[in-house]
């Protein structure tokens, strides 16, 4: 059985390397391991070992920290937004939606945010 821990890694890994446009093969060759591992880390099949989170965070450019973000309000956003899917990164639409958003120059972007929390209020 996966625990739960170990999932939210995996889905911050996808998350992280799906933002840099790195693909599971260039992350394993930098790693120094299979692609295949860099698949069961991210579906939560297999547990990240801390040397290996550690390779990982460094190839990704994050602080090993970034992978438990979110771990301990996870369980609390589901209850709180339940019109929204238990964890938005697994949708891809969403994961091309903050692509896209983060490409935006940061002035346009802060104007678009603002748009947007303005919709939501009014809906």
């Amino acid at each position: 059985m996966k625990h739960p821990v170990d999932v939210h890694v995996g889905k911050r890994i996808r998350h992280r390397r799906w933002m840099n446009g790195t693909t599971q093969q260039q992350l394993a060759e930098n790693v120094g391991i299979k692609f295949q591992q860099i698949q069961k880390y991210e579906t939560g099949m297999n547990r990240v070992s801390a040397s290996r989170l550690w390779d990982i965070a460094k190839v990704l450019d994050v602080p090993v920290s970034f992978f438990f973000e979110g771990l301990d309000e996870q369980s609390q956003a589901v209850t709180a937004n339940s019109h929204m899917p238990g964890d938005i990164l697994t949708d891809k639409e969403a994961l091309e939606l903050l692509r896209s958003y983060y490409a935006i120059p940061e002035n346009q972007r802060r104007r678009l945010f603002d748009l947007a929390r303005v919709l939501s209020e009014a809906a």
